[in-house]
């Protein structure tokens, strides 16, 4: 179950990371930011353990981190959609992760630097766009992924056991029929056939 909703999760990521992705090409329109090849660096610095000059610009691993960590961090949000965390307060959450996810990797490697190091406007553009990032992720990740069987709601048991008996209720009167006047040995049945019924027999 759970590695179903990870698969669904790392879909609605790859979404995520399409939204995000057209949010970033929008903005920098505007501000004439250019591409980071920050991801490429981060990648190349886990794998084989060298670290690219900043100067270095390789796509493909550009591409391949961007994309792979969106798909990801996604599939943790398919868990927890399949475990209940979904919603306004999922979304809140999970872009921390999201945020906090790039953050480790980029300064364990020593690519990145402590983001209380950049500057205001670099802060907030990159929030923004891992909040949109993780905005549409959950969107499709609450879509694709079902509750869980032990999480989804159900009825309390007063409320079944009432269920049951106006179940029980519905098949006497289909099936049961009264001795005396024929209609249904129901309660309900006897309520409506109390005034056809003459004496001396009296209600069904």
């Amino acid at each position: 179950m759970l590695g179903r909703a990870a698969l669904r999760g790392a879909v609605a990521g790859l979404a995520g990371v399409a939204a995000m992705t057209l949010g970033e090409k929008a903005e920098q329109a505007v501000t004439g930011r250019p591409d980071s090849y920050v991801p490429a660096r981060t990648v190349t610095a886990l794998t084989t353990g060298r670290r690219l000059p900043g100067s270095a610009r390789p796509p493909v691993r550009n591409h391949l981190m961007h994309w792979g960590t969106g798909a990801a961090v996604g599939a943790l949000r398919g868990i927890w959609a399949a475990s209940g965390l979904r919603g306004w307060r999922a979304w809140a959450w999970h872009t921390s992760v999201r945020l906090a996810t790039d953050q480790t990797l980029e300064n364990a490697t020593g690519v990145g630097a402590p983001p209380w190091t950049w500057s205001r406007r670099d802060q907030v553009v990159d929030v923004g766009h891992k909040a949109v990032y993780s905005l549409v992720t959950g969107a499709v990740a609450d879509r694709l992924v079902p509750l869980a069987a032990d999480r989804r709601p159900t009825a309390p048991r007063g409320v079944r056991a009432a269920a049951e008996s106006t179940a029980r209720g519905a098949v006497g009167t289909s099936w049961d029929a009264c001795d005396d006047c024929g209609g249904p040995r129901s309660c309900v049945g006897r309520a409506e056939h109390y005034k056809s019924i003459p004496p001396p027999y009296g209600p069904c």
